[in-house]
């Protein structure tokens, strides 16, 4: 199973264990909701498994991909609150299977907004 495979799974079933797993120790995480990049596992894995609840619903659907050897974009889109998000995910993938990079991508004023007050929201719960 590829990192990419991995990752459909962990989005589509909200792996937080899998997840885990997923990103590099020393991954860095770029988010359109936060002024600067997070360093390290501990503080990323609270924003995608964060983003991933308020975002994966039964509008979520990813379509479109573009791989390379170590890395992939992947497009999504979804609907919360009829609010019409678009976005990407853009990953870099380790020598060892892992992502050691992430950056997200969100268009749309109002869906940035809704994304972040949600995403903030379960953060703060957790």
């Amino acid at each position: 199973m590829t990192v990419l495979d991995k990752w459909y799974a962990c989005a589509k079933s909200q792996d937080r264990a899998g997840l885990w797993d997923l990103l590099h120790p020393d991954v860095i995480f770029e988010s359109p909701v936060v002024h600067t990049p997070q360093a390290g596992r501990d503080i990323t894995f609270k924003y995608p498994s964060s983003a991933l609840e308020v975002l994966v619903g039964p509008a979520f659907a990813y379509i479109d991909e573009w791989r390379s050897d170590n890395g992939a974009v992947l497009e999504f889109e979804t609907e919360i609150d009829g609010i019409k998000l678009n976005g990407v995910d853009i990953m870099t993938f380790s020598a060892d299977g892992r992502i050691i990079h992430f950056k997200v991508m969100v268009r749309r004023l109002k869906a940035i907004n809704l994304l972040h007050r949600l995403t903030g929201e379960r953060l703060a719960k957790a």
